[in-house]
């Protein structure tokens, strides 16, 4: 006897319970635009200054790798803004090294440094740098005020929960 049609066809896989973490949804497109521009570790674009650490990052940002025909060799370039391109430059011994640690293997051997003006150019009118970070925790008042607002949640794994996204909402309004 023949089998159902429903059982032949591939199944769809199914996701773990919950909500899945943003970056991992994104994941397969930031790699794929990485890739196109020569990154096939992406973590250089995205930590770009935990890799070259917050001087470097303020003064400069990765903006293609070209491989050679051996895949060794690859020279990283780097966009500076105007006047920064100089310091770049003399600190272009440190920056390989922390880049080639960031693929594990002596990948890239040559950085080039182009600068951009101040404005007139898109790429220029872009910060380079990151943003603040958030403060690390609410206001006491906020947090006795969400706390307040959620207390009549019966359950307590929940009312905690919504007390605390309650206190940072709170605290990053005021």
């Amino acid at each position: 006897m023949a089998k159902p049609a429903s059982s032949t066809s591939p199944r769809p896989q199914r996701r773990a319970k919950g909500f899945a973490r943003a970056g991992g949804l994104v994941q397969p497109q930031i790699r794929k635009a990485g890739e196109a521009r020569g990154f096939a570790v992406s973590r250089l674009l995205t930590h770009w200054a935990e890799v070259a650490g917050p001087e470097i990052a303020r003064l400069c940002r990765p903006v293609r790798i070209g491989y050679g025909k051996g895949g060794l060799g690859a020279t990283l370039t780097l966009l500076a803004r105007g006047a920064a391109g100089p310091m770049v430059q003399a600190q272009l011994p440190a920056i390989r090294d922390r880049v080639n640690a960031c693929y594990g293997y002596n990948a890239v051997a040559r950085i080039r440094v182009t600068q951009t003006a101040e404005s007139g150019f898109a790429e220029g009118q872009t910060p380079f740098d990151a943003a603040p970070p958030r403060p690390a925790a609410p206001s006491p008042q906020a947090t006795q005020t969400a706390a307040d607002l959620a207390q009549d949640v019966t359950d307590p794994a929940l009312r905690a929960a919504l007390a605390g996204l309650g206190a940072r909402v709170m605290s990053r309004n005021t």
